[in-house]
């Protein structure tokens, strides 16, 4: 046995197919749990040496025991606003295929607007899948209503769409020049708006314009989007971009005592200045499940949405672009990236940076050396998220400089086709997400399902991660294929490593918080393209259940030998 606590185990799990991702015992029987945190693992003889009179006995039957999954990069408030708007997503996480689709999804949405709302909000289309291969447009959307605003939201949450009245009422017209670190997208030959906004354009009409949550509903919101997530198997969730309105859901729910699941924000750093009060209050640790784990910084668009910021340029350009368009930088120059990184390192915050593109990450990677050689080595874990186009020179010096990379696989299977044959060509594509190169090169990473982009599908996400299978089945680089084993590590111990809560979680240990999942089937020992049907049917955080499937009963004890 991999050792004991001694106290009286409040539940004792047997007869399980035990995955530990602890590489000194990695597969083990039976685990015991006390007090929220593993008391034993190893065979049922000696997990059950921790049972006492008021011990729960529950028998696996064979199922699956894991960690809790821990997530990589997402966005839990996001998901949380979502909620009541439109679903504009592709199959197979939603049902959109058209313009037509869309305008339907936004008419069902106006129809059931109760009196106070005066906006009308869909997120999740992608026009890399619409039947006509096009963003829709002001016109498409003035079909939805002209007394009142639309908003569509493209998949990538980097650009949308509105009607006209939107754009009026964001004071958007032929004159109005793009933002720095925007484009109004517009008719080709002339400046008239088609509607779609990208980046800062968009990013400033979201800040500024759309109506907030009700302060009285964050609670219910955010405790809705965590049991979502606790549904995938997740006990970790990152609220990977947390703006002002984002904090006070977030700090609501965690005083109302909503949260189901541990969360950690990570600051915008545009509004960090005025979130100081939180971060202090959340900052050292974590308080009814929230905490505030760093600093979030943007410097690049999305791939799919063809404006993340590559060194060399996209395989077929957006319309309106010439042959060079290579995207580009969301803040020009490196002067505010490395001013953020510095105050991060300054003030012992963590720092994640959103990169897409690989020139993009060539700025993130020069500001944390030239932070680094200010104030020397220290343990400070930066992240550099998305990282899909990183090169192997890059990833040497992401090594050398302790930077983590959490990269989207996901994106093989929702945008591999478009990747292979639109925006890098097969060669660039084939190498997107390199995770078998980043750990040639001594990485250690986390893998992501950036939500709501895609569903918080872990298990989803592990497939795409080993088998890299597009929407129409193509391989996309089979040489940058995880093992399952491999993915596994990237959704448990190494994620929480990146969080800085390996000590607590991520593996089957004793000492450890009892943050577990029960699977179906074990994904290391099912055909690789198995992994996605896999089911979870249960969710442990810290010991207790906050997620059941119907078809498991963890209440069922089992009479105890000698009792």
């Amino acid at each position: 046995m991999a050792g004991a606590v001694r106290r009286e185990a409040d539940v004792v799990y047997i007869d399980g197919d035990v995955v530990t991702v602890d590489d000194r015992r990695p597969s083990a029987e039976a685990v015991a749990i006390g007090g929220g945190r593993i008391l034993a693992v190893g065979s049922a003889e000696e997990a059950l040496a921790c049972a006492g009179p008021g011990t729960r006995v529950v028998d696996l039957h064979g199922l699956a025991l894991l960690p809790g999954f821990v997530d990589g990069h997402g966005h839990l408030t996001q998901v949380a606003a979502e909620l009541d708007g439109a679903d504009l997503q592709p199959p197979p996480a939603g049902g959109t295929r058209s313009i037509e689709d869309i305008v339907v999804a936004l008419r069902r949405r106006r129809d059931a607007l109760s009196a106070p709302h005066k906006h009308i909000l869909g997120a999740g289309y992608d026009d890399a899948i619409l039947e006509e291969g096009c963003h829709p447009t002001k016109e498409d959307l003035d079909r939805v209503s002209t007394e009142h605003p639309v908003w569509a939201v493209h998949a990538s949450r980097h650009m949308a769409v509105g009607n006209s009245l939107a754009l009026a009422q964001a004071g958007i017209e032929a004159a109005t020049p793009d933002p720095e670190g925007g484009v109004i997208v517009r008719r080709p030959g002339t400046r008239e708006p088609t509607g779609l906004l990208q980046e800062a354009a968009w990013a400033h009409v979201k800040l500024t314009l759309l109506p907030p949550v009700a302060e009285h509903r964050f609670p219910e919101l955010v405790r809705r989007a965590a049991a979502h997530y606790a549904r995938f198997g997740i006990t970790t969730a990152q609220d990977g971009a947390t703006d002002i309105a984002g904090m006070r859901m977030l700090t609501a729910a965690a005083e109302a005592g909503a949260l189901p699941i541990d969360v950690v924000g990570y600051t915008l750093a545009v509004v960090a200045g005025q979130l100081r009060a939180e971060e202090a209050r959340y900052g050292a640790g974590y308080r009814r499940r929230f905490r505030v784990g760093g600093v979030k910084i943007i410097v690049d668009g999305s791939l799919q949405g063809k404006t993340a910021w590559l060194s060399r340029p996209y395989h077929v350009p957006p319309p309106g672009e010439g042959p060079d368009y290579a995207g580009f930088p969301f803040l020009p120059g490196d002067r505010r990236v490395e001013e953020v990184c510095e105050n991060c390192f300054r003030g012992g915050r963590q720092l994640l940076a959103h990169a897409n593109g690989d020139e993009a990450a060539e700025q993130v990677i020069r500001a944390v050396a030239r932070a680094k050689e200010k104030l020397g080595r220290a343990d400070r874990r930066p992240v550099l998220v998305h990282a899909q186009t990183v090169r192997d020179d890059q990833l040497d010096r992401m090594r050398r400089l302790g930077i983590v990379p959490s990269f989207f696989p996901a994106q093989c299977f929702f945008w591999g086709d478009w990747h292979m044959d639109s925006v890098l060509g097969p060669e660039r594509a084939a190498r997107i997400n390199p995770g078998r190169s980043a750990l040639r090169h001594g990485l250690r990473f986390s893998i992501h399902n950036d939500a709501p982009v895609v569903p918080p599908n872990v298990l989803f996400l592990m497939w795409a991660a080993v088998n890299r299978v597009s929407r129409g089945g193509q391989v996309v680089g089979p040489d940058e294929r995880l093992t399952p084993a491999e993915a596994l590590r990237a959704v448990t111990i190494d994620a929480a490593y990146q969080h800085f809560e390996e000590a607590d979680k991520g593996s089957i240990e004793v000492g450890k918080l009892a943050d577990l999942v029960v699977l179906s089937e074990n994904p290391l020992r099912v055909a690789p393209d198995a992994i996605k049907d896999i089911e979870v049917l249960a969710t442990l955080k810290e010991g207790a259940p906050v997620y059941l499937s119907r078809a498991l009963d963890l209440g069922a004890a089992r009479e105890q030998p000698g009792a």
